[in-house]
């Protein structure tokens, strides 16, 4: 077991995307708030030279956002060193081991293709690494729950449970983290925050760009593996979670699972998959590619609070917006007492958590307008807003997984549960439905809700859409 601060960083993945659009960004911002003090060991294949390494990072730096503290910078680039090599070849670990020099507590970042994820934990495992050591897993943490459980295997074979820190940058996110503090802060949801008084719940991840120069990624994910099972699910988890017992996140990861594990499997009926016009014509991308790259569903969650309520997900890319938006809609009073109580769109009270690319909780309840008549509409009072100087999700996750701290990742079991949900839709579903650019997705995402009403779409502004 892993208790001390990791005493140095290795970096699997060094030279890829990932690391340059958000490690290294994330690392300079510790820089400069004089966290960051341990050696950063740097892993990828290329033979790289130090000083290549150095040249990437500061571009890396330099597209995020510019450099803004030199002494900070400068210190980032001292902490560095680069070993290139097969992640195959046990030359390839004991040329780490070497590079770490005397530190004992290090914290592997696996920022590499999850095809290799096994095969790099066995030889940080067979190299003598892992003792005293933390293992830091990007997503997807498996493609299905036979996978990810055979992952899990590899991984405890080679490090305690708390010494795996499963990352989803979307939980390091502040608006995320307000969704919890939210709910359990303010006594006056609990008493309506159950199947008597919810009518639904959405909850809406669209990105207006398409999969960029990730086609060839995106074939082997797709958009219910990339962006629902875990993204949106962890949403879920946080909206659906009965109170835990202690503030430990030991007692929020317990309740997390739980919903997870009441959550009704996934059936071909409760998914519409679609795919943007185009999407075959990306580079990396089959010409009779049947990857989604739009995902609604509806999910039902079996336990006493959500009973019968419907949980209405979707994500998609090339879509009108980029936003993310849950939006909880109450059922309307038991007595119309007034003509103009239902709303032309017949959305009735709600609440909403804005939470990309602007943050906001808001409240949705009718007024009077001023006369004789008793007439009203509606209007959102704002609860909370973005805050100035909040830490980026990478940053926040990274010190949190070298200092230890589990809070803000996923557990063995919740991501089993996880699986378990859309494991039988994985293989088993309907074709994907073309849509056009720009739209919302193809029209069978809007049967999928008309039982319950209709989508309601994030706009740019902070009120909520209609069709």
């Amino acid at each position: 077991m892993a208790t001390s601060r990791s005493d140095a960083l290795v970096l699997f993945g060094v030279t890829g995307d990932l690391a340059h659009k958000m490690i290294f960004p994330a690392l300079y911002a510790m820089a400069k708030r004089g966290v960051l003090k341990v050696p950063v060991v740097g892993v990828a294949f290329p033979k790289w030279t130090l000083a290549h390494l150095r040249k990437y990072v500061t571009d890396s730096v330099k597209r995020s956002g510019g450099i803004d503290n030199q002494r900070a910078f400068h210190h980032l680039l001292s902490l560095l060193s680069y070993v290139g090599g097969d992640y195959n070849e046990p030359a390839t670990f004991t040329a780490i081991k070497t590079a770490l020099g005397r530190a004992r507590r290090p914290a592997h970042y696996l920022a590499i293709p999850p095809s290799l994820f096994g095969t790099v934990i066995k030889g940080l495992g067979a190299a003598d690494l892992a003792d005293h050591a933390r293992v830091i897993v990007e997503k997807p943490f498996g493609r299905d729950l036979a996978s990810a459980r055979e992952l899990n295997r590899i991984a405890h074979a080679v490090f305690p449970e708390d010494s795996i820190f499963r990352i989803d940058h979307f939980l390091g996110k502040e608006a995320i983290m307000n969704i919890l503090y939210f709910r359990f802060a303010n006594s006056f949801l609990e008493p309506v925050w159950n199947r008597n008084n919810m009518a639904s719940v959405q909850i809406t991840l669209a990105e207006d760009f398409g999969v960029e120069n990730r086609g060839a990624f995106y074939e082997t994910a797709g958009c219910l593996r990339d962006v629902i099972q875990n993204h949106l699910f962890q949403v879920v988890a946080l909206l659906a979670m009965e109170p835990p017992a202690y503030r430990g996140y030991g007692a929020v990861h317990s309740e997390k699972a739980k919903v997870f594990q009441a959550m009704r499997p996934l059936k071909p009926e409760n998914v519409v998959r679609g795919q943007y016009t185009g999407y075959r014509k990306e580079p990396g991308v089959a010409k009779n590619s049947d990857v989604e790259t739009f995902c609604a569903l509806r999910l039902f969650i079996d336990s006493w609070r959500w009973e019968g309520v419907p949980w209405y997900l979707r994500s998609g890319k090339c879509l009108a917006e980029t936003a993310t938006e849950v939006l909880v809609e109450l059922k309307p009073p038991p007595q119309r007492l007034f003509a103009d109580s239902a709303t032309e769109t017949g959305l009735g009270n709600y609440l909403r958590f804005r939470l990309s690319p602007s943050s906001a909780v808001a409240l949705a309840a009718r007024v009077k307008r001023a006369g004789k008549e008793f007439v009203g509409e509606q209007r959102e009072l704002y609860l909370a807003e973005e805050q100035p100087g909040e830490e980026a999700p990478y940053e926040r996750l990274l010190a949190d997984a070298m200092a230890g701290d589990g809070a803000l990742f996923t557990r063995e079991d919740a991501v089993e549960a996880a699986w378990a949900v859309v494991d039988p839709v994985l293989n088993s579903h309907n074709r994907t439905r073309p849509y056009r650019r720009g739209s919302w997705g193809p029209h069978e995402a809007d049967a999928l809700i008309a039982a319950d009403g209709c989508w309601h779409n994030p706009k740019a502004g902070t009120a909520p859409g209609g069709n």
